[in-house]
């Protein structure tokens, strides 16, 4: 079969095609045929070398396909069942993948393969956010950068429905629109600002009295992180969830006292669905939403499984919005 293989740490190059042996499940796993991929911020911390792999490394956490062959002890799914998956399997950039069987996620009629593809690891990340991370309660304002990326439009959509209040930071022009339709009511343009550590608190402020949020969700990490931290109100919340510019230094943390008794926490969804239950029930809320329409799932960019070197420069260059997907 063929899968992406990068032999060594390194850039979008280092992405080539190779034909591999296919795998046979063993006990307990399942051999899934790929009918879609979802590419993550992660996949390219894996590849990079930032997130310590072994190398050679076939990158990829999250997609959808059809149960092909069981192993023994496999009792569910059966073959022909459609799953998806997120964060529970390896080597996802291949025309097939092994999975262990617990971690199959269902996918309900009415959700084609590449949504399936597209939302559980973005998905649950939302939702973690909004319920498990930070509880968000009607009224409260939250911020959340990137807003038209594919964490962010789940996530306005997750908090507005909680009837939550969302400002968003964007790049462009389209990237407005899509993060307005998504139900953001304020959207600061980053690209736009001199200095972004100093005018983006104060427009923040302004659209909130001076308060600040109550929450500000932050996947951008080196370049937003001080802004952020400057645009919480007393006692909020600041949670950093990604690194898209970079991984934030240490900092003293007696800066939370002087800006408001402020907590931050630095989450990974593997820690909020490790608990079968927990996973089976943000998987179900969120493959639920989408199936009946309240949850759009924007899929911004699709490439062949050859050309993921090209995918992943997208994805970094902040060039794609909503989900990227790799299709075998």
């Amino acid at each position: 079969m063929q899968a992406v293989v990068a032999n060594q740490p390194g850039g979008p190059e280092a992405l080539a095609v190779q034909e591999v042996a296919a795998p046979r499940p063993g006990p307990g796993q399942v051999l899934v045929r790929t009918e879609a991929v979802g590419v993550n911020f992660i996949d390219t911390y894996h590849r990079s070398g930032v997130y310590p792999v072994d190398f050679p490394l076939t990158p990829g956490g999250e997609g959808a396909g059809v149960v092909s062959a069981v192993g023994d002890g496999v009792d569910f799914p059966i073959v022909g069942d459609r799953v998806a998956w997120a964060a529970s399997a390896t080597g996802s950039y291949a025309q097939q993948v092994l999975l262990d069987a617990a971690q199959a996620l269902p996918v309900p009629e009415g959700v084609s393969a590449q949504l399936a593809a597209a939302t559980p690891l973005q998905g649950m990340t939302a939702h973690m956010l909004v319920d498990g991370v930070s509880h968000l309660e009607s009224g409260q304002t939250i911020l959340v950068h990137a807003g038209a990326g594919g964490v962010g439009l789940l996530l306005t959509q997750l908090a507005v429905a909680r009837g939550a209040r969302v400002i968003t930071t964007v790049s462009t022009d389209e990237k407005d629109t899509l993060s307005r339709s998504a139900g953001a009511s304020d959207v600061i343009r980053y690209d736009q600002l001199d200095d972004l550590t100093a005018e983006l608190p104060a427009l923040v402020r302004d659209l909130t009295q001076g308060e600040g949020v109550h929450v500000a969700y932050d996947g951008v990490g080196k370049d937003t992180f001080d802004a952020s931290l400057a645009s919480v109100r007393r006692r909020g919340l600041l949670v950093l969830f990604g690194g898209a510019s970079g991984q934030v230094p240490p900092f003293d943390l007696q800066r939370l006292n002087r800006a408001g008794s402020l907590f931050v926490t630095r989450p990974t969804l593997f820690h909020y669905i490790a608990d079968a239950d927990e996973r089976a029930w943000r998987a179900r809320e969120i493959f639920a939403a989408v199936a009946d329409g309240s949850l759009d799932v924007r899929i911004g960019a699709r490439f062949p499984l050859a050309d993921a070197a090209r995918a992943h420069a997208a994805l970094e260059g902040r060039q794609t919005t909503g989900k990227v997907l790799l299709l075998p």
